[in-house]
């Protein structure tokens, strides 16, 4: 799903993904990945894109080759954070979870009786990383019985308008105070 809004002279992108899971052939994540590309590939540079998605892959903690995940993540990386980490540096995205240290608790964004990690994420361009101000898990809010609520905080200010200014020399009539 895509949304685009404008905003005070911005334009936004804003695309929920939901990654094919582990163990679904291969042919289905190659057609995910291809169409997710399309749909970034369709957004001019001048316009501002945010992706947030259950990409069902793990980052890792090592992640040579990508510089903008700074951040130790729960798992290893596997196939499905790969594929992640490779679509976002083709397109120059930053991982807004990576920039942010956090504690445990506001790192995991899926828990069930086995098992508590990370596999959703928020994406933004890396031109326009100056403009998260936080990213986080808020472990009380759950999306579903499963998933918390991971959140991305935005700073987008609207450029002020030069004032016009009258540089005529301005003379003093009979009405002016003295």
């Amino acid at each position: 799903m895509a949304i685009k809004l404008v905003l005070g002279g911005f334009t936004l992108n804003i695309i929920s993904a939901y990654a094919p899971q582990v163990g679904l052939d291969e042919e289905v994540k190659r057609r995910f990945w291809e169409d997710l590309d399309e749909v970034v590939a369709s957004i001019p540079l001048t316009e501002k894109l945010f992706i947030g998605g259950d990409f069902n892959g793990h980052i890792g903690s090592v992640s040579r080759g990508y510089d903008e995940v700074r951040r130790i993540w729960l798992r290893d990386k596997n196939g499905g954070g790969v594929s992640l980490l490779d679509f976002a540096k083709a397109f120059g995205l930053v991982v807004a979870n990576s920039c942010f240290p956090k504690k445990k608790e506001h790192l995991v964004t899926f828990r069930s009786s086995v098992v508590a990690t990370q596999i959703d994420f928020l994406l933004l361009r890396k031109d326009d990383k100056g403009l998260c101000k936080d990213c986080k898990v808020i472990p009380s809010e759950n999306l579903t019985t499963q998933h918390n609520l991971l959140v991305m905080d935005l700073e987008i200010r609207r450029k002020k308008k030069k004032k016009v200014v009258d540089d005529r020399a301005r003379i003093r009539g009979e009405f002016d105070s003295v």
